[in-house]
C-alpha cells in the first residue's frame, strides 16, 4: 500500500522523509515543478532523490473521496495533462497556505504584487518585480521577502508593518533573535528603512499612497511616495479544500489534529500551515510526526517537543501580528473586492442590504463574489470581515480539470 503526502514543502518534505524511512512506498505530490514550497523554492527544477519516495512534480489533487485521491500530472494550460486514482493506506495533507492581502484602492492593478509572488519569482526565476519597490502589511515574512527583492536587484525603497508588535510571550519566539538581527544588519546594509503603523492604502498611476495609522488601523495622514511596483502580505490563508474534502473537523479555521497528527478520519493526517501558522520549522516538526504517525512507528520524543515549541511560538505570533479592523475604513464604494468578478465593495453590501441575505451560498449568487476562477481563496476571507457572514471553504473540485478531463 501507498502513502500519499500532498505538498512538498517543509511539512510534506519532513512526512516523506519519515514514513519512507520505515520501508514504505510514499507518493510524493506536489503542484510546483520542483520541492521545497514557498520556503525552500529552487531556482530551478529540482527531482527528489530520496528512497521509498516517488515524487509527482507538476501535479495536482483535484479531489479527494475519503483516501483516494484524484491527481492530474502535467501542465495547467497543456493539453495532455495525466490523470491517475491513488487509493491510499494513509494520508498526509501539507498542502500549505497562501497569502493575504486586504483590499484597498488600486490594489488589483499590474503593479500590485502579494508577498509570496514576488518572493516567488526573486527565488524562482531571480526576477524582480520592479527597480522600485515598497513592502507593506504585517508579519515577519515581510523580511524574507525584502532579502528576495534585493537579491534578485530591486531597491526596496521601504518596509511598513502595520502593527507594532508585542510579543505577550517573548521567550517563544527566542530562537528566531540570531535571524532577526541578521534582517536588521542586511536591512542596515542596504539602507532600507523600516516603519512601524504604517500601510499602503491606495496605489495610482505615479505610485502609493503611505498612511500613517492608529493602533486599530485607522488612517491617521498619508502621502505619496513614487515607486514601480508594490509587495503586500498581511499573514496566510490555510489552504484548507483537500481536508474540507476529506471530512477532516476544523476548529478556528485550521485542521484539528491529535498528537500523532491524527485528524478527526481515520488514516488521515495534517501537518505544516493549515493546522496553524508557525513557520517552517514548525511545519517541518509537525510533517515528521505525520510521517512516522503514518507509516506506524512510534513518534520519536524530540519531534514532539519541537511540535510543542512551535506552536507556543505560532501563538505567539499569531498574537503579535493582528489583522486590525481599521483596514476597512480604506476603502471606497468602487473598490474591488473578488478581482476575479470584479465586484466592488458597494456592490457586495447593496447585493446584501437589498435582499437582506444572512448565508453565504446567496451573498454569492447575488453579487458573485467567490464564483470566479479562484474559488474565493483571495477574496471570501475579506468578504467574511466586511459583512460578518461565514464563508465556507468548502471546494469539491480543488482545482481547474477540463470537462474531457472528467
Amino acid at each position: 500500500m501507498t502513502i500519499v503526502v500532498v505538498g512538498a514543502g517543509p511539512a510534506g518534505l519532513s512526512a516523506a522523509r519519515a514514513a519512507a524511512a520505515f520501508g514504505k512506498h510514499v507518493l510524493l505530490v506536489d503542484a510546483a515543478p520542483s520541492v521545497g514550497g514557498q520556503y525552500f523554492r529552487q531556482p530551478y527544477d529540482r527531482t527528489l532523490t530520496l528512497p521509498g519516495v516517488e515524487h509527482l512534480a507538476s501535479t495536482v489533487v483535484w479531489a479527494v473521496e475519503g483516501r483516494r485521491v484524484h491527481l492530474l500530472t502535467g501542465p495547467a494550460d497543456g493539453p495532455g495533462r495525466q490523470g491517475r486514482t491513488v487509493d491510499a493506506s494513509a494520508l498526509v495533507l501539507a498542502t500549505g497556505a497562501y497569502d493575504r492581502v486586504v483590499p484597498f484602492p488600486g490594489w488589483d492593478t499590474p503593479t500590485v504584487f502579494t508577498a509570496g509572488a514576488a518572493q516567488a519569482l526573486a527565488k524562482g526565476q531571480r526576477v524582480a518585480v520592479g527597480d522600485r519597490v515598497l513592502v507593506g502589511g504585517t508579519g515577519p515574512f515581510l523580511f524574507a521577502v525584502t532579502k528576495s527583492l534585493v537579491q534578485a536587484g530591486a531597491k526596496v525603497v521601504g518596509v511598513l508593518e502595520a502593527n507594532v508588535p508585542k510579543w505577550g510571550d517573548p521567550w517563544a519566539a527566542r530562537h528566531k533573535l540570531g535571524e532577526l538581527a541578521g534582517y536588521a544588519a542586511f536591512f542596515a546594509r542596504h539602507g532600507i528603512p523600516y516603519r512601524l503603523r504604517s500601510a499602503v492604502t491606495a496605489v495610482g498611476a505615479g505610485g502609493a499612497t503611505v498612511s500613517q495609522l492608529d493602533a486599530e488601523w485607522n488612517v491617521r495622514d498619508s502621502k505619496d511616495v513614487p515607486v514601480d511596483a508594490v509587495c503586500v502580505g498581511y499573514g496566510f490563508t490555510p489552504q484548507l479544500e483537500l481536508a474540507v474534502a476529506a471530512g477532516c473537523a476544523l476548529a478556528d479555521g485550521f485542521v484539528t489534529v491529535d498528537i500523532a497528527q491524527g485528524t478527526s478520519v481515520p488514516g488521515v493526517f495534517a501537518a505544516g500551515e493549515i493546522t496553524g501558522i508557525g513557520g517552517a520549522d514548525l511545519a517541518a516538526a509537525e510533517g515528521e510526526v505525520a510521517g512516522v504517525a503514518a507509516a506506524g512507528g512510534d513518534i520519536p520524543r524530540g519531534a514532539l517537543m519541537r511540535v510543542r515549541h512551535g506552536r507556543r511560538f505560532a501563538a505567539a505570533l499569531a498574537k503579535a501580528y493582528p489583522v486590525k479592523p481599521g483596514w476597512r475604513t480604506w476603502l471606497a464604494d468602487d473598490t474591488i473586492v473578488c478581482r476575479c468578478e470584479r465586484v466592488p465593495v458597494g456592490q457586495l453590501r447593496a447585493a446584501i442590504a437589498d435582499r437582506q441575505l444572512t448565508e453565504a451560498r446567496a451573498v454569492k449568487l447575488a453579487s458573485r463574489v467567490g464564483l470566479g476562477l479562484c474559488q474565493g481563496r483571495t477574496c471570501t476571507r475579506n468578504a467574511e470581515d466586511l459583512t460578518g457572514i461565514q464563508f465556507t471553504d468548502r471546494r469539491p473540485v480543488a482545482a481547474p480539470v477540463r470537462l474531457g478531463e472528467l
